[in-house]
């Protein structure tokens, strides 16, 4: 009884988990403008994850592992253990893979005159350059002609 309420929560808490890694945005309409480059700035690009899912997920995981372990009171030291080596170590990874990235702030002057700002990952461009804005909001990207 005991190792099907564990599976259960430990399911419903991991699926919990993944859903809060799923995007909340639905995707913007593909929308294509050409323009000219007219500045370039450096900048560093903050990564959007959810804070503690790498150790919601890490903690589940090591309660898994400890549940294979052991009976009676070892098994609940073992799954006390494993969850918390689980939550420090996923949080430790997510730590690592949410380092802010290299960008760039790109301004670009549209053919209809509009200015337009987009911030993705370092490219290879340069000011004076003929480039296509693909996308809008969040989602938009400058690419070459």
């Amino acid at each position: 009884m005991f190792k099907r309420f564990v599976a259960g929560t430990a399911t419903l808490l991991f699926t919990l988990g993944l859903t809060a890694c799923a995007p909340t945005t639905p995707s913007a309409p593909l929308e294509i403008r050409s323009g000219v480059i007219q500045q370039i700035s450096a900048t560093q690009i903050a990564h959007n994850h959810e804070t503690g899912v790498g150790a919601v997920i890490g903690g589940l995981g090591g309660l898994g592992v400890g549940a294979l372990i052991g009976s009676g009171t070892g098994k609940a030291v073992a799954m006390v253990i494993g969850a918390v080596g689980g939550a420090v170590g996923g949080n430790e990874i997510q730590k690592y893979y949410d380092k802010p990235v290299a960008g760039q702030q790109i301004f670009v002057r549209t053919s209809s005159g509009v200015l337009v700002s987009v911030t993705q990952p370092t490219g290879n461009f340069h000011v004076g350059q003929r480039v296509y804005i693909e996308g809008a909001g969040t989602e938009a990207r400058v690419v070459p002609q």
